[in-house]
């Protein structure tokens, strides 16, 4: 271990294989096995040349061996990341909800291959597939209609404009990121199943039994941990058009967008969620080590089913998706805009998360999280 939870550990730079790099003084906090140095050494070494406040954690079949962080909240460098600091992590979300439908399915609650309109009846797209919504298929990744900020806290008004939406495509058919849609989909079909709104299950069913300080819809006595979103210093790019799909993002998010009250307060599926990487892997461990009590061995292996192989015509890279995750082979993962990442091991049982405040430039990541993989890799060796 180095150190205690809210005790500093001071590491002086990146300690490798091949011998010690000079990095600037960075102070870490937390605890980690001797086994995953390599993580703390590359969560030093992102301080020192990437990040301003970070975080990251793995877990190995359900238990703790790396939860570190480190650097500042805010822009100005003023106030430390603490051990309850707090962030938006964008689209990383879509794995919580992910986890809900999972969740529901092993409850025999929900069925993905089941049509919407069975659980939604005002919804007109009859041949959307529960899915198509969880794999990116549904052919309905943006909004027809312009929509605005104010709009995205208006749940009821987003959600009728989708029900009454055509598919641009045949539902299942082609890949098309879901980026702020999916979450709307999927969060009324869980209104309709259970009566509560998709960020009230999460924290009834997810969050609150494994004691995870993860939040979609965040409450006013949580703002003072909040990290601001900190925009990348070239702005945001956008993927490519590709031959099915070219259309502006609507609406067009940008970082401050998180920094406001409306967003906290909103429960916006896809995006909205705010937590820290040790609540972003104890959530997602779930899958790691046999269900955790919220889910079957066989409900955890379901989010490996492939539903879609091929090139996702938003992202406007190649993509397999499984049921609420991305997949490779027998691991699955997400990111959020800007650098926040999980991955799952369904093998070597392991989770790793990365949360950040600093964004990078491109729209789907920059490798950070992917360095904090390999260095878990390391620990497992």
């Amino acid at each position: 271990m180095i150190g205690r939870p809210g005790r500093d550990a001071q590491f002086g730079g990146a300690a490798g294989t091949g011998g010690v790099r000079s990095l600037p003084m960075v102070h870490l906090q937390g605890t980690c096995d001797e086994g995953f140095r390599e993580v703390r050494d590359a969560l030093a070494e992102s301080l020192a040349n990437d990040d301003v406040g970070a975080s990251v954690a793995v877990f190995v079949h359900g238990q703790p061996v790396a939860d570190l962080w480190g650097g500042y909240a805010d822009a100005d460098r003023s106030v430390a990341w603490e051990r309850d600091t707090i962030t938006n992590v964008w689209s990383t979300t879509k794995t919580m909800i992910a986890l809900c439908a999972l969740i529901l399915t092993d409850r025999g609650e929900l069925d993905p291959d089941a049509p919407l309109v069975r659980y939604w009846p005002e919804f007109g797209a009859g041949g959307v597939l529960v899915r198509h919504v969880l794999s990116h298929t549904a052919g309905l990744p943006v909004w027809d209609t312009p929509i605005t900020l104010a709009d995205l806290c208006d749940a009821p008004k987003v959600t009728a404009l989708l029900a009454g939406q055509t598919p641009r495509w045949t539902p299942g058919e082609v890949g098309c990121y879901h980026a702020v849609t999916q979450g709307f989909l999927l969060g009324e079909v869980v209104r309709r199943i259970t009566g509560r709104s998709l960020g009230a299950f999460f924290a009834a069913e997810v969050a609150g039994p494994l004691g995870a300080d993860f939040h979609i819809g965040l409450p006013a006595s949580h703002d003072h941990r909040v990290a601001p979103s900190l925009a990348p210093p070239g702005g945001m790019t956008v993927p490519p058009p590709t031959e099915l799909f070219d259309a502006a993002p609507n609406p067009e998010l940008v970082p401050d967008d998180t920094n406001t009250v409306a967003w906290r307060r909103a429960e916006i599926p896809s995006g909205a969620g705010y937590g820290n990487a040790r609540s972003v892997a104890a959530v997602q461990s779930v899958l790691t080590s046999g269900g955790a009590g919220l889910l079957s061995r066989a409900g955890c292996e379901r989010a490996l089913e492939e539903q879609y192989h091929g090139l996702d015509h938003g992202l406007g890279v190649p993509m397999r998706y499984g049921l609420g995750y991305g997949i490779s082979g027998r691991n699955c993962f997400w990111g959020g805009m800007g650098g926040s990442l999980v991955f799952n091991d369904f093998d070597a049982g392991l989770t790793v998360a990365y949360v950040m405040n600093r964004m990078k430039d491109a729209i789907t990541g920059d490798g950070r999280g992917m360095t904090m993989v390999t260095a878990a890799y390391g620990g497992l060796g």
